[in-house]
């Protein structure tokens, strides 16, 4: 069997040009599609520009981020996004959401990944059912729980007052204290079949004949699952892990449906879109979404690094 093709050989470098003829009409579409408008969303941050007036749009440098006003008598006070209290606010929300649904769904996505990939009778129709609510537009997902959570006619309070967790109906989606809680029940119940089935995927690879050498050694299954199971499919929960932040990280439409012009749900990305459109401050806007930008690509850089040095210190 011939060995690894060099990639300073004559072959490696036609091979290695042949891939990039292949990826390019990718590339040219995902620079138009993505690129030139996150280009232009970074260029309108520096300017003054309103949705009425784009084209006419100045530039002033960074006061979108951050401009200190000196008042001459040795006090100043700070604007810009990098000193709104509701952009911080926003970035708390985010990154709060974010921590909590990766978290549940990625042990509950772990459990279920692990009974669906047992042997028994129906397996394929579990399977199928359990990607239902991942399959379901989070449009609908969403306004199909906010009913379910509606303080006077939403099922959740009947059955909670039935059986006498509550005292009163809760507005699950209106309060303060139990907004973020119920976006985090919508989402969790949504994303976690996602979850499951990038897990299920990673343990499909995993040898049979490893668990009948551990069984016949007499291994306990917890210690197969820690020792055996969990750092052979790693890198297919970071994989999962990965592309679950991103999403969390850039949440709008669940948030936006689900708990509109609440203070304790606004996301980057809420806050991003009501500067944009809804308060006509557009410049302000782009630069809240080149920020959001810019953490969710910081996250991912050290996502993938820190993954890789763990995969490479246990391999």
């Amino acid at each position: 069997m011939a060995g690894p093709v060099s990639p300073h050989s004559e072959l490696g470098r036609q091979r290695i040009l042949a891939a990039w003829w292949f990826l390019a009409p990718m590339l040219v579409v995902l620079a138009a599609a993505a690129g030139w408008p996150l280009l232009k969303t970074i260029y309108f941050s520096f300017t003054d520009a309103t949705l009425n007036n784009l084209s006419g749009a100045q530039w002033v440098g960074i006061l979108n981020y951050y401009e200190w006003l000196d008042y001459g008598d040795g006090t100043g006070e700070a604007f810009g996004l990098l000193a709104d209290e509701q952009w911080w606010a926003a970035v708390y929300n985010t990154v709060r959401f974010t921590l909590i649904s990766v978290t549940l769904e990625t042990l509950f996505g772990l459990v279920i990944a692990l009974v669906l990939n047992a042997e028994f009778k129906g397996r394929g129709l579990v399977r199928a059912a359990v990607l239902v609510p991942w399959a379901i537009p989070t449009i609908v997902s969403a306004k199909m729980w906010a009913w379910m959570m509606h303080d006077q006619f939403g099922i959740l309070n009947d059955m909670f007052l039935r059986l006498g967790l509550i005292s009163a109906p809760i507005a699950w989606t209106a309060s303060p204290d139990t907004a973020m809680v119920a976006v985090l029940i919508v989402d969790v119940w949504k994303t976690t079949p996602f979850m499951a089935l990038l897990i299920l995927a990673g343990l499909q690879l995993v040898p049979g004949d490893i668990y009948e050498a551990a069984k016949i050694d007499g291994v306990h299954p917890v210690k197969v699952f820690f020792k055996i199971t969990l750092p052979l499919i790693r890198p297919a929960i970071l994989v999962a892990v990965i592309f679950r932040a991103l999403d969390a990280m850039r949440v709008f439409d669940l948030i936006y449906v689900l708990t509109p012009n609440n203070d304790r749900t606004r996301t980057m990305s809420v806050f991003a879109q009501e500067n944009l459109f809804q308060f006509d401050k557009f410049a302000y806007g782009s630069a809240a979404s080149t920020l959001l930008f810019v953490v969710i690509a910081l996250m991912v850089i050290l996502t993938i690094k820190l993954g890789r040095m763990d995969l490479e210190g246990n391999g």
